[in-house]
C-alpha cells in the first residue's frame, strides 16, 4: 500500500528524457513480489493527505484504482481493513509539497518553521489510523533527497549557494528529526533518503561533475538523482527511484 505524493506515483517531468519507471513504490513492489495498491496523489500536501478527495485522475499513480472520490487516507484505511493480516508494507511519502515553496520565500527558514509544523500535525492525525487499519503490517515513512543542494548550480536561484548551505541542517536536524519522531510513534520505520542519498556529505567536499564541474559531492549526487539541477524539478530520476527502492528494500530487511 503506497500514499502520498508524486514521490509515490512516480511521477516524471514532461522535460525529461529518461524513460519512466513506475518509481520507487513499482521498483520495491516487484522485487518483493506484493501486489501494489497505489493511492498517491501527485501534488499531494500532508493536509490532502489526511482529507482530500480531490485527486484528479492525471495526478494518480499508473494504473491506479480510482478510489471513487475518496481521499488518500480513506481509500487506504478501507483497502488496508479489507486486507488486514495480508499486506506485507505500507509507505509513506509526505511533506515535499509543504515544504517546497520555501525555497523561494523570502523569509525560507520561517516558511520551514511553519511547513514542518504543519506536517507533524497531519502525520500525528493519518499516522495512528493507518497503524489501526494496518494491523502488524511494517508502515515505512520516506523523506526526500535534500533537492535543495540543486540551488548551488542553478541559475533559477541568484543566491543558490547560500540556499544550499541553509538546506543540510534544514533536512538533517529539523525536518527528518520532525519526520522521524512521528513514524516512530506508531511503531513505524523511517527511511533517512536524504542521508541514503549522500544529502548530508559536507559541502566542502567536492567533486568533478560532468556537467557543472567542480561542485560539492552532495550537489553532485542529487543532480544525479534530482531533475533539479537542470529542470529545477524537485523528482527524482529513475536513478533516483532506484535509491530510494534501495533503501526502503533495506530498511525492511527484503
Amino acid at each position: 500500500m503506497s500514499l502520498g505524493d508524486s514521490y509515490a506515483t512516480g511521477y516524471q517531468p514532461p522535460a525529461a528524457t529518461s524513460a519512466p519507471t513506475g518509481g520507487f513504490t513499482s521498483l520495491v513492489a516487484e522485487r518483493t513480489g506484493l501486489r501494489l495498491v497505489n493511492v498517491a496523489c501527485s501534488g499531494a500536501t500532508s493536509v490532502q493527505l489526511r482529507d482530500d478527495s480531490a485527486c484528479s485522475p492525471a495526478n494518480r499513480a499508473p494504473g491506479a484504482a480510482d478510489p471513487a472520490g475518496t481521499g488518500q487516507l480513506d481509500a487506504a484505511v478501507r483497502v488496508l481493513r479489507e486486507n488486514q493480516g495480508r499486506v506485507g508494507l505500507v509507505t509513506v511519502v509526505i511533506g515535499g509539497n509543504d515544504l517546497a515553496p520555501c525555497a523561494r520565500a523570502a523569509e525560507a527558514l520561517t516558511c520551514a518553521v511553519q511547513a514542518v509544523a504543519t506536517v507533524r500535525a497531519n502525520l500525528a492525525a493519518v499516522l495512528p489510523a493507518l497503524r489501526d487499519a494496518a494491523g502488524d503490517a511494517p508502515i515505512v515513512g520516506l523523506t526526500y533527497p535534500d533537492m535543495f543542494l540543486g540551488a548551488w548550480v542553478s541559475s533559477a536561484f541568484p543566491n543558490g549557494q547560500d540556499l544550499a548551505r541553509l538546506s543540510v541542517p534544514l533536512f538533517q536536524n529539523f525536518f527528518n528529526t520532525a519526520l522521524k519522531a512521528e513514524y516512530e510513534k506508531v511503531g513505524a520505520t523511517f527511511v533517512d533518503v536524504t542521508a541514503a542519498t549522500g544529502g548530508y556529505a559536507p559541502l566542502t567536499e567536492t567533486t568533478q561533475d560532468p556537467e557543472h564541474g567542480q561542485v560539492p559531492t552532495a550537489v553532485a549526487r542529487v543532480c544525479a538523482l534530482t531533475y533539479f539541477c537542470d529542470l529545477t524539478d524537485v523528482h527524482p530520476t529513475p536513478a533516483g527511484h532506484e535509491a530510494i527502492a534501495t533503501a526502503v528494500l533495506a530498511a525492511t530487511g527484503r
